[in-house]
């Protein structure tokens, strides 16, 4: 009984892990960092409203694609990382490649293909990154000086309700890629021996 329950925390601890991978912390902590000098403080000219909204679609878009990296560990025992095709995954850092996108490394081309997932995960992420981005106060009293009690009541619940949906989502449409960042993902073992991924 207690095997069984240690094996039930392990796997708790496992997915909180994962789930920690696959919500936009970096983009959102990138974001609220950059935020406030490019609002002014909540005290918005037009060239401060462009650069904020301009900040809020880089990050939207690296979020948005992250969820479409995946990291394999290669024939030859090394870490690529790439951005999952419709063919298959684009490798980054294959510089030894004779094709040029580390297409002999992989060992099974199609399992790294895009899917419906991909999609539920990106737009799940792109969709709490903009919550979280929009309920910034600065950012608020850039574009919506005039918000009521019940938008600022709305605005200020809606992180906490976004990040539960996504936790859901997140649960029925598991992902099996290990994108750029994962720490669960370790190089090939041999022998006792890990392999270098230099």
């Amino acid at each position: 009984m207690s095997t069984s329950l240690s094996k039930l925390g392990q796997r708790s601890q496992v997915a909180a892990a994962n789930l920690a991978n696959l919500l936009p912390t970096g983009t959102v902590l990138a974001a609220e960092a950059l935020i406030p000098s490019f609002t002014n403080n909540g005290e918005c000219t037009l060239a401060n409203e462009y650069l904020t909204l301009g900040i809020i679609v880089c990050c939207s878009l690296g979020c948005f694609l992250s969820s479409f990296t995946d990291s394999i560990i290669g024939k030859d025992g090394k870490m690529y990382y790439g951005i999952a095709t419709w063919k298959g995954l684009y490798v980054f850092n294959d510089i030894d490649s004779t094709d040029g996108a580390g297409r002999e490394e992989m060992k099974d081309k199609a399992e790294c293909r895009i899917t419906f997932t991909d999609f539920v995960h990106a737009f799940t992420s792109l969709t709490v990154f903009l919550v979280f981005a929009l309920s910034n106060s600065n950012v608020q009293n850039c574009f919506f000086p005039k918000a009521g009690a019940n938008e600022k009541a709305l605005i200020m619940n809606l992180p906490l309700g976004a990040g539960f949906l996504a936790s859901f989502l997140f649960m029925l449409f598991p992902t099996k890629r290990r994108g750029i960042g994962y720490g669960d993902t370790a190089p090939a073992k041999k022998e006792g021996i890990i392999k270098e991924s230099a």
